[in-house]
């Protein structure tokens, strides 16, 4: 299997996909293309490199990691290793990105796509804004603009799942009244058993299909608005990452069901009108289900900081971001003494400004 990329008709450059427009765009002749376009001009070089045999480059060694592949980059001729998990990778010579057409056709093809509409130089300043929140303790590493421009657009597989879920709970409910009876004070409590049932439709719950991104991070980042959802092109990829599922829509689904019968559940619970309501038990199942393959925008930043690994990801999409940082105790005692001793200075000489004031007074 070969790799292929999107190039320019006009001058064979590398395209890119462009999150403003929403066309590919050739950086050295400023063509533009439609997705419709692209998808024209490289379908045939697609379907040739998919059946294209292995091409003749030393093996990886299965003993040693049988989860990578060699390629060539179609461009350069560099040797890329990339895990059998990868769509959409960026030759570290050249800077192209290759697309890997077996990882996205038949059944890893996925139905759906939401393109990049979040600029790098948005996520950039972002960063930057993020960064500057937490100066004070902030490890010099997270400040530097070398460090920040390491950020990479990730198309992130998610299945996307049509539920139809019943269930039925069993609440009890207490209301209080109280009263006075002579020099007492009486308080009546009312306990009542209550059963509630009932079915919801959710429409594509999403949950991340690749094993190596954290799921509270994925989940995070909802939600994304599915109005742009589009049909699955290749044409999308050019400038940035992408991965295939390695998580079945099967092995995704305990999630999937936990989220809908929690919110099934909260609906069914608020439906008890009682002053205080506590849930003995909750059952459901699903009457239908339906999955859907698609590729999601991520924007990500990794860092290792004292052997502890940092993400920061943001919704390509929306711009919502989450990620945790590190603390530097060094320089955050640093700066601390250095504020205290600013503080003391300050009042010091605010008392040394007054005593003038008074002296010019008294004279």
């Amino acid at each position: 299997m070969e790799l292929v990329n999107y190039k320019c008709p006009a001058c064979t450059a590398p395209l890119r996909f462009d999150e403003k427009t929403g066309k590919l765009v050739c950086d050295f002749c400023g063509s533009t293309y439609t997705i419709k376009e692209a998808e024209a001009g490289n379908a045939e070089k697609e379907a040739a490199a998919a059946k294209a045999e292995k091409p003749d480059i030393p093996e990886v060694p299965q003993s040693e990691d049988p989860n990578l592949h060699a390629y060539l980059c179609p461009s350069c001729g560099a040797e890329l290793i990339c895990e059998k998990t990868t769509a959409a990778t960026s030759c570290p010579y050249c800077g192209n990105v290759n697309i890997v057409p077996g990882q996205l056709s038949g059944a890893l093809k996925p139905d759906f796509v939401i393109p990049f509409q979040v600029e790098k130089k948005a996520v950039v300043e972002a960063l930057h804004k993020h960064y500057g929140k937490h100066n004070f303790y902030l490890p010099k590493l997270f400040r530097t603009e070398n460090h920040i421009q390491k950020v990479q657009g990730v198309y992130v597989p998610f299945w996307l799942y049509d539920v139809r879920l019943s269930g039925q709970g069993l609440y009890e409910g207490m209301d209080s009244v109280t009263h006075r009876e002579g020099d007492y004070e009486v308080t009546r409590t009312m306990h009542y058993d209550v059963e509630r049932a009932g079915s919801a439709d959710f429409e594509k719950v999403p949950v991340d299909a690749s094993k190596k991104m954290p799921d509270n991070y994925m989940d995070s980042l909802e939600p994304f608005d599915y109005g742009k959802l589009a049909p699955f092109s290749t044409a999308y990829l050019p400038g940035f990452l992408a991965d295939r599922y390695d998580q079945s829509a099967e092995d995704c689904a305990p999630r999937m069901q936990t989220r809908c019968e929690n919110a099934l559940s909260a609906k069914l619970r608020s439906d008890v009108n009682h002053t205080t309501v506590t849930q003995k038990s909750f059952q459901a199942h699903i009457d239908r289900k339906e999955a859907h393959y698609a590729l999601l925008p991520v924007w990500m930043l990794t860092t290792k900081w004292k052997d502890k690994n940092y993400l920061f990801a943001m919704n390509g999409q929306t711009g919502k971001m989450v990620g945790e940082l590190p603390t530097d105790p060094v320089l955050f005692w640093r700066n601390l003494m250095v504020l205290a001793l600013l503080l003391t200075l300050f009042f010091r000489f605010s008392g040394i400004l007054k005593l003038l004031i008074l002296w010019v007074r008294y004279l």
